[in-house]
C-alpha cells in the first residue's frame, strides 16, 4: 500500500507537471510556425521512422536520396504516357515518372549501387521522412524531372515549397521544358478565405519562384477536420465551413483568370462538398482522394460523381493507406495477379488505378522507384482482372476518414 501511494505521489507530483510543461512548450513551439499542423507532421513522421526531424536538427542531416550528377541531362518521356484532360485544356499526367531499366542509359544503370530493387511510382511530396528535408526534397524533384517524370504533388502543409521550386528551376536549366511540368499544390483550411487565398497563392509563387502554378487544390473541406483549436481567417469572421469554401473557390477562380494558376481543384471532398461549388467560378478540375480497391462504398460514390461531372481524380495511397497497405501485400488475389503478369504487386495496383481513369501520386525519394514507373505503361490488366480487383472491397474492408462527416 505504501509503495502504491509513493508511486501515485510520484506520478501526480512529478510526471504530470512534466507532461503538462512538455505539452505547453510543444504547443508554443508549434504555434510559432505559419502552419502548426505542418510542423507537427514534419516532426512526428521522421520520429516515427526512427530519424531525427529537420525541424529539430536542421536540413541536410538526413540520409536518403543521392546527389544528382552534375552532368545528368533530361531523359525522354514515355511513349505510352497517359494524360488526363482538364477543363482548361491542360493535360494531367496520369503517372508521375517515366523510365525503366530497359530504356535507361549506361549512366543511369550505374545508379544501381545505391538503389533498392523495389517498384514504386510518383512524386507525392508528403508523409515520409525524406519529404521534410529540403536538401532531399530538392534532389528528389530534380531526379524525378530528369528521369522523365512531370507531375509533382505538393502542399502548403508539407512546408517544402522552396525546395520543390528549386528542383523545378534546376531541371528547367538542364533542359526540361517548364510547360511540360505539372506542379500541384494545396491551400490548407487554416488559410481559407477570399483575401487569404489571394495572399497565400502569391506566397506560393514567391516561395517556389514560379510564374504560375498548374493546379491549386483546397486541401480539406474544412478546418474542423483537424480539431477545434484551428481556425481560418474566414471562420474567424463567423462564416460557416461552406461559406469559407465558396470564398476560397472564388479567389482561385480569379487567380485562374489572371493566369497565376492554370487550374483549380479540391482534395478529400465528398459529393456534398463538390455540390457546394457547382456553378460558382471555374469548373472543378480535379479531386484528390484516397482511392484503392479497399475503399468503402461512399468513396466509390464520390468517384462516380466526379466521373459523371468531368472532374478528374488523383488517387493518393493507391496501394492502400497506412492502415491498408499490409492488406494489399497479404492479398492472395493480388499476389496471384502479380505472378500472372510477372509484375510487382505495386505495379498491379498502380495499373489498376490508372485503368480506372485516375492519376496516381505515391511518393518516393529513391531514383530506382522512379525508374520503374514506366512498367505501368508497358502492360494492361484484362477486364476480368480489373473486375477481380474492383471486388476486393467485398473481401477486405479498408479504412478511410469519412469526410462526409465534415461540415
Amino acid at each position: 500500500m505504501i509503495a502504491m501511494q509513493r508511486t501515485i505521489g510520484f506520478v501526480v507530483g512529478r510526471l504530470l507537471p512534466a507532461a503538462f510543461l512538455f505539452l505547453a512548450v510543444s504547443i508554443g513551439w508549434l504555434s510559432r510556425s505559419e502552419v502548426p499542423a505542418g510542423k507537427f507532421f514534419a516532426t512526428v513522421i521522421p520520429l516515427m521512422s526512427g530519424t531525427l526531424p529537420p525541424t529539430i536538427v536542421g536540413h541536410g542531416k538526413m540520409s536518403g536520396t543521392p546527389v544528382v550528377p552534375d552532368d545528368m541531362m533530361p531523359q525522354p518521356r514515355p511513349d505510352n504516357e497517359i494524360l488526363l484532360d482538364l477543363p482548361s485544356g491542360d493535360k494531367l499526367p496520369a503517372s508521375t515518372s517515366d523510365s525503366t531499366f530497359a530504356r535507361c542509359s549506361a549512366q543511369q544503370r550505374n545508379l544501381s549501387r545505391f538503389m533498392y530493387a523495389y517498384s514504386s511510382d510518383g512524386i507525392g511530396m508528403c508523409c515520409r521522412a525524406t519529404a521534410y528535408d529540403d536538401v532531399l526534397v530538392y534532389r528528389t524533384v530534380l531526379w524525378y524531372l530528369l528521369l522523365g517524370g512531370r507531375h509533382i504533388d505538393g502542399a502548403h502543409l508539407y512546408l517544402n515549397h522552396k525546395a520543390i521550386g528549386k528542383g523545378i528551376n534546376e531541371a528547367v536549366k538542364r533542359g526540361v521544358a517548364r510547360r511540360e511540368i505539372f506542379f500541384t499544390t494545396k491551400i490548407f483550411p487554416t488559410q481559407f478565405g477570399y483575401e487569404s487565398t489571394l495572399q497565400n497563392v502569391e506566397q506560393y509563387l514567391d516561395q517556389t519562384k514560379q510564374d504560375y502554378i498548374d493546379l491549386v487544390l483546397l486541401h480539406f473541406p474544412s478546418v474542423s477536420a483537424f480539431g477545434p483549436m484551428l481556425s481560418s481567417p474566414c471562420s474567424k469572421e463567423g462564416k460557416s465551413a461552406r461559406e469559407c469554401r465558396i470564398e476560397t473557390w472564388k479567389a482561385l477562380s480569379e487567380l485562374q483568370a489572371s493566369g497565376k494558376i492554370r487550374n483549380a481543384g479540391v482534395s478529400n471532398f465528398a459529393v456534398k462538398h463538390l455540390k457546394d461549388l457547382e456553378g460558382i467560378g471555374v469548373p472543378i478540375a480535379n479531386n484528390q482522394i484516397q482511392f484503392n480497391p479497399f475503399e468503402p462504398e461512399y468513396v466509390v460514390e464520390t468517384f462516380k460523381y466526379c466521373a459523371a461531372n468531368g472532374i478528374t481524380i488523383t488517387a493518393y495511397s493507391p496501394l492502400g493507406g497506412l492502415m491498408d497497405r499490409s492488406k494489399a501485400e497479404a492479398s492472395e488475389i493480388l499476389l496471384d495477379l502479380s505472378h500472372k503478369y510477372d509484375r510487382r504487386l505495386t505495379s498491379i495496383m498502380l495499373r489498376w488505378a490508372i485503368q480506372r481513369g485516375c492519376a496516381v501520386i505515391p511518393g518516393t525519394g529513391n531514383p530506382s522507384h522512379m525508374l520503374s514507373n514506366l512498367a505501368v505503361y508497358d502492360f494492361e490488366l484484362s477486364d476480368e482482372d480489373m473486375s477481380i480487383i474492383n471486388n476486393l472491397k467485398n473481401v477486405v474492408k479498408g479504412f478511410n476518414m469519412d469526410v462526409r462527416e465534415i461540415d
